[in-house]
């Protein structure tokens, strides 16, 4: 088994803390939001794990998520759950991206994208807490990573999805294990049957940002992507935001590493990226909002970022304005042709999210937002083998004759 896994794990969690107030919660109980509806994050003695564990001692261990457990919550070994969390590759794309372009492709995680991140945590601390039912509502991929991870671990899991979420997704939730729901609505409207039902004790909220420990799994992009670099971060980073659970997380982990002395106060540039068909953050950040109004009559076929009204509003923001960066819009037609340009060009096949941050890179260096020298990543967040591509439909007849200058 991987030492990572069988290691003893010397816990450095000191509390909970409210995003918004700061007010302080007990880390080895149950919580959902903050008393004021905020979400809570997970705080480290950083100092006592930065003498516990030096760049080098890190460097020797195998490459997968579970490789900085001194920074992630789960106390106690018997607690992990693991489907084999790599670290996923930067891959090149100078044909379609330019030379400097890397993609993080998480579509080779489990369950086929960066949801595994974030739900491999949560339900290692559902575990760790006492929870037996979870609900969560669902765009498609992070319904199959908690089907894929509570169902390894016995744990009860109800899904509701909108009634157009692509089929693969359902049937891929349902075959893990998961009793999977289509609702008449959108995300926020299905998030609101799972509140209602845990507002009646059915279940735990397993919604985005409304328990304190996808962020911790999802920050792991973070700590990746500064070992990938030599602990010297990229420029630039292009994040689809839906949630924006990711980039909240990314975030969050440059500061930690930071306050460990592994890296300096260098940040990239974070551009949240939605598209225009669902862009309230993009609409917030335009107007110097601090908070985003929910977006009405939400319509794109980049479903993962289909999300009308993110809980964590205020820290996508934050991060992005901390960072120098922007949130942009682009619309179905940039997103499509630059999965397809990738997949033609590259041989890299984006999901329609990934293909997002592809269009806004190229639209944020046509308007001299970004330069074509910068070191640039952008986050594909599944494998593009799960959306629906365009027929193929030629046929050969091998009994005719062959016009080979035809094929």
């Amino acid at each position: 088994m991987n030492d990572n896994l069988t290691a003893d794990r010397p816990s450095f969690v000191t509390h909970l803390e409210c995003s918004m107030t700061g007010e302080r919660y007990d880390a080895d109980r149950l919580h959902g939001l903050s008393r004021v509806g905020r979400p809570l994050l997970v705080r480290y003695d950083l100092a006592a794990a930065g003498a516990a564990l030096s760049r080098d001692a890190l460097s020797a261990r195998p490459t997968d998520l579970w490789r900085w457990r001194e920074l992630l919550p789960v106390r106690h070994t018997r607690d992990i759950v693991s489907l084999g969390e790599i670290e996923t590759p930067l891959v090149p794309i100078p044909v379609s991206g330019g030379a400097n372009v890397l993609v993080k492709d998480e579509g080779r995680l489990p369950t086929g994208s960066f949801k595994a991140r974030g739900l491999v945590m949560a339900v290692a601390m559902a575990k760790e807490l006492g929870v037996t039912r979870i609900a969560m509502p669902t765009n498609g991929n992070a319904g199959a990573a908690l089907a894929a991870y509570a169902s390894r671990l016995g744990i009860e899991t109800i899904v509701f999805c909108p009634e157009d979420t692509p089929e693969i997704n359902v049937r891929e939730i349902a075959m893990q294990g998961a009793r999977v729901w289509r609702v008449n609505g959108l995300i926020d409207d299905c998030g609101a049957v799972v509140g209602k039902g845990a507002a009646e004790g059915r279940w735990f909220d397993f919604s985005t940002l409304k328990e304190p420990y996808r962020i911790e799994g999802k920050k792991t992009m973070g700590l990746e992507l500064a070992a990938q670099f030599g602990w010297d971060l990229p420029d630039a980073i292009f994040y689809p935001t839906g949630g924006g659970t990711g980039l909240i997380g990314m975030w969050k982990a440059f500061d930690e590493l930071e306050k460990l002395g592994w890296i300096g106060s260098k940040r990239p540039r974070m551009y949240a990226v939605q598209a225009s068909g669902c862009a309230p953050i993009v609409r917030a950040f335009e107007a110097g909002e601090e908070h985003a109004e929910r977006w009405e009559d939400a319509h794109t076929i980049a479903m993962g970022i289909r999300v009308p009204r993110a809980v964590g509003d205020f820290l996508i923001l934050r991060a992005v304005r901390e960072s120098g960066g922007k949130a942009l819009g682009v619309g179905d037609p940039a997103i499509l042709k630059a999965v397809e340009d990738c997949a033609q060009r590259d041989g890299l096949l984006l999901c329609p999210e990934g293909g997002a941050t592809l269009a806004a890179y190229r639209e944020a260096l046509r308007t001299g937002e970004v330069d074509e020298d910068e070191r640039v990543v952008l986050f594909n967040c599944a494998t593009g083998l799960k959306y629906p591509m365009p027929p193929s439909p030629q046929t050969l007849d091998r009994h005719a004759p062959i016009d080979f200058d035809a094929l």
